[in-house]
């Protein structure tokens, strides 16, 4: 973590990213391309989703860095060549040289090291980066970057910092500890990558002022009850009011507020064993 200097009252308390770890290299060219962000707009340029604002990213381009999350090299050995930054996702990515000549990106996990190898195989040693069958990785492991069906690719688990732990094995499926503490039921044919994701102190991150936030995308979230009658349900009224409902409402009069809004009859459901502890 990054500490400043109080020079300012935004400075006091604010917190940052240290770079020291990384490798001072270029993005691969080949694995990066340019990006259009809607910033919460439709086609016609209209507003369609509230609390987001273009920020400082219409000066600060990024450049988009093609991710393997399927890691589909089936015992092809690669070697880790650097740890870069990325500015589209919260953890680290890994630069990875193939046997074969190719040349990938990976996420990348704790206590990968530049010049470790790695590799994807139904059995392999349990180091961080390789990619195994979750059928053949122990109970208690960690891991993340973790498929949902065969052959997809990680869809799960991607997270700075995050990581699922191998639970139990039972009918085909193993059972997993989200880092949300749900319990979910994956095929076992399914391929996982060892280890916690790097970068854990993303969490501890102190931003410090609002225009750090507007950086990232995120615009000012105004009070429904600061608002007029005709733009909120609980706008309107003499001084401060009570919302004048009894359950609360979002904008739009949806009902929120303890109101479960997963689907009763989403096809998944059959494989959570247990939500997640509010």
């Amino acid at each position: 973590m990054k500490l400043y200097k109080p020079t300012t009252p935004s400075r006091r308390g604010m917190k940052g990213y240290d770079f020291s770890n990384l490798t001072k290299v270029e993005p691969l060219k080949s694995l990066t391309k340019g990006f259009h962000r809607s910033f919460g707009r439709n086609n016609a340029g209209l507003k369609t989703s509230g609390y987001k604002g273009r920020g400082g990213s219409a000066k600060a381009k990024r450049l988009f860095r093609e991710i393997d999350f399927k890691q589909n090299k089936i015992n092809v050995p690669g070697r880790v060549v650097a740890l870069e930054y990325d500015p589209n996702r919260t953890s680290r990515i890994a630069k990875i040289y193939y046997a074969d000549g190719e040349k990938r990106y990976i996420l990348a996990p704790q206590d990968l090291n530049i010049g470790d190898s790695i590799i994807t195989a139904e059995r392999a040693p349990l180091k961080p980066g390789n990619r195994i069958r979750l059928k053949n990785i122990p109970q208690g492991s960690i891991v993340h970057n973790v498929e949902l069906q065969p052959g997809q690719g990680g869809k799960i688990v991607r997270s700075a910092g995050s990581g699922a732990t191998v639970l139990a094995k039972e009918g085909g499926f193993v059972q997993l500890v989200m880092p949300s503490s749900e319990v979910r039921m994956i095929s076992e044919e399914t391929f996982a990558s060892i280890g916690q994701l790097s970068n854990a102190e993303h969490s501890s991150i102190v931003l410090g002022k609002a225009g750090r936030t507007r950086w990232l995308g995120k615009g000012p979230k105004v009070r429904g009850t600061a608002m007029n009658p005709v733009d909120h349900p609980y706008g309107g009224g003499e001084g401060r009011q009570g919302r004048g409902t009894r359950r609360p409402k979002t904008a739009q009069g949806k009902i929120t507020g303890g109101r479960k809004t997963r689907n009763r009859k989403k096809r998944s459901n059959k494989f959570v064993i247990r939500r997640r502890i509010k």
